[in-house]
């Protein structure tokens, strides 16, 4: 009877040392599910740091680009208040869930402040171009009114070229094609006619609509550019351009092409292939050609 009465017992001590295992596995799967919580909290933190640090540039772009005091003034309170965030997420450790909270929701509205500035600034582009129109109607009558829209005209255009900066056309897949008198292909130089160079300008919602003249500009392995006849404005300064064409920009991708009548010479080497639309290079491209 004695050994029987061991059963029991060791089924006890079986069980026992099951618990404890399946206690200690529940203890590893939890801290490997707290490490990884820990990692995504801690680089939730830093895309936040990173966000905090470009809203701070971006107020230091536009106070560069305003000659208006008030404007200036306030843009300056907002970057303060953006960097003092910064500092207090910098400060906070990522496992303090609640703090991060708190300023996730203060990010979203710095972020909304910024783009309520942008659109004010907009704004009074809007009206300063109703006010040009009205000059113009009543030319000669508002000297001293002509004076101050001159003014903020020039501010308009400074904003217009730094703040709205996602407002400008790109242009890609650039393609120069040698042509022969045929149409065909030219595999060289010397046997090329006309020069095909075909882009798409991308598609841009924030971008206004209408009409654009689109310039095109071949620079020879010389370093001549091929002139149409024309010149363009750009940085501070007046360059030929080879082609150019008005196209109607809607919005959406818009595919461009132009050709050159070869009237020279023309030899193996590296071209390159500009374009350009409202002031602004909005692509490039070299080519080899033997």
């Amino acid at each position: 009877m004695k050994k029987y009465i061991w059963i029991p017992l060791l089924l006890l001590m079986l069980l026992l040392l099951a618990g404890i295992g399946f206690l200690g596995y529940s203890y590893y799967q939890e801290r490997e599910a707290n490490k990884a919580m820990q990692e995504l909290a801690a680089l939730d933190k830093q895309e936040m740091e990173n966000e905090y640090e470009r809203f701070t540039l971006q107020y230091s772009e536009m106070k560069k680009q305003i000659n208006n005091d008030s404007i200036v003034a306030q843009l300056t309170q907002e970057q303060m208040r953006t960097q003092q965030l910064l500092e207090e997420l910098r400060r906070v450790k990522s496992d303090d869930a609640r703090e991060i909270a708190r300023l996730k929701k203060e990010l979203a509205t710095v972020r909304a402040v910024l783009r309520d500035y942008v659109m004010q600034i907009d704004s009074l582009n809007r009206l300063n171009e109703n006010l040009m129109a009205e000059n113009t109607r009543i030319q000669g009558q508002y000297d001293e009114a002509t004076r101050t829209i001159q003014g903020l005209s020039s501010e308009r255009e400074t904003l217009s070229e730094r703040v709205a900066i996602a407002a400008q056309l790109d242009a890609n897949a650039i393609t120069m094609t040698p042509l022969k008198k045929n149409g065909k292909v030219a595999k060289k130089m010397k046997d090329c006619m006309n020069i095909a160079v075909a882009f798409n300008i991308a598609r841009n919602v924030t971008a206004a609509n209408g009409q654009r003249t689109v310039y095109v500009r071949i620079v020879t392995p010389t370093g001549e550019a091929l002139n149409g006849g024309g010149t363009l404005a750009f940085e501070n300064r007046t360059i030929e351009y080879s082609m150019k064409k008005v196209i109607e920009y809607s919005g959406e991708e818009t595919p461009v092409k132009v050709f050159w009548n070869v009237a020279e010479y023309l030899g193996a080497g590296t071209y390159h292939v500009s374009i350009f639309a409202d002031g602004h290079m909005i692509g490039s491209r070299s080519f080899e050609f033997n």
